[in-house]
């Protein structure tokens, strides 16, 4: 028996709505489990102050900045290089197995688990090359990690933007790298600034590639060959170790709050962004 359209419309609404209130559900109950535990343990001391006695006491002052140094360089290093990739595939390279090939590379890279981007960093970079576990082995590794996403989201980006504009420009006189620079990149711009921000996400959060790389030293980082730990590393070795479960807690309500910040931050300025565009 054939079930009618509309019945067959309202089964499939109705699952997809209840997996998005499920999904949604989990979240919020993970966000507001950590907050409920962590938030009663944040204050200007804790913020602004060095842990103290392996992080059983004092704050994590270091840990934020080494949170904030790594996703930088990290980015700093992969921009470039990602944005630079997917111009080059888009624009400048027609579709032919050496593309496809690698585009196949990239979302295999993009899939493979971030301990061993942790393993090959610390192969590579701490004992072949000699760097040991510090702040530029860390953002190595991380840019590697971070790469796919942002070629990827930028490749489809790019791809979004109307050949139109491309033929407008090129019928004005203008070269393919000025048309690039100035007329694709830049309606591309929302789509680019996602990938950043969810490779920036993902480095905020990692703890295998980091630890593996940079270290997990409980001090202020006065150059890139410093080790420097992270807040994700922090509470990953207090839990781990039963050393403070309310630091761990707190530790992790400022990880959720800087993350969400950094996602609320990026959206609206995308919005603004495009706002702007459309006037």
């Amino acid at each position: 028996m054939r079930i009618p359209p509309k019945y067959t419309q309202i089964l499939a609404v109705t699952i997809l709505g209840a997996a998005t209130v499920f999904t949604v559900a989990v979240l919020v109950f993970i966000i507001v489990f950590v907050l409920s535990k962590g938030l009663p343990g944040i204050n200007w001391e804790f913020l602004f102050s060095a842990p103290k006695d392996m992080g059983r006491a004092g704050g994590i002052f270091p840990t934020l900045v080494g949170t904030v140094l790594l996703p930088l360089m990290a980015i700093a290093i992969a921009l470039p290089l990602g944005v630079g990739t997917a111009v080059y595939l888009t624009e400048y390279t027609r579709e032919t197995r050496l593309t496809q090939v690698l585009r196949f590379g990239t979302d295999c890279l993009a899939g493979i688990p971030s301990i061993l981007f942790g393993l090959f960093g610390f192969i590579f970079f701490v004992v072949m090359l000699k760097m040991g576990w510090c702040l530029l082995s860390g953002g190595l590794t991380l840019a590697i990690m971070v790469l796919p996403t942002i070629i990827r989201t930028s490749e489809e980006a790019i791809r979004a933007v109307p050949n139109s504009y491309r033929e407008v420009s090129f019928s004005l006189g203008a070269t393919r790298w000025e048309t690039v620079l100035k007329v694709v990149l830049p309606n591309a711009l929302p789509g680019i600034v996602t990938g950043v921000m969810l490779g920036i996400g993902r480095s905020i959060g990692e703890t295998a590639a980091v630890i593996f790389t940079a270290g997990s030293a409980l001090r202020m980082p006065a150059s890139a060959f410093d080790s420097v730990r992270t807040m994700s590393v922090h509470f990953y070795i207090l839990a781990r170790e039963g050393i403070s479960n309310e630091k761990a807690y707190a530790t992790a309500a400022v990880l959720i709050i800087s993350v969400l910040a950094v996602n609320l931050a990026a959206y609206g300025m995308m919005h603004r962004f495009i706002a702007k565009r459309s006037r």
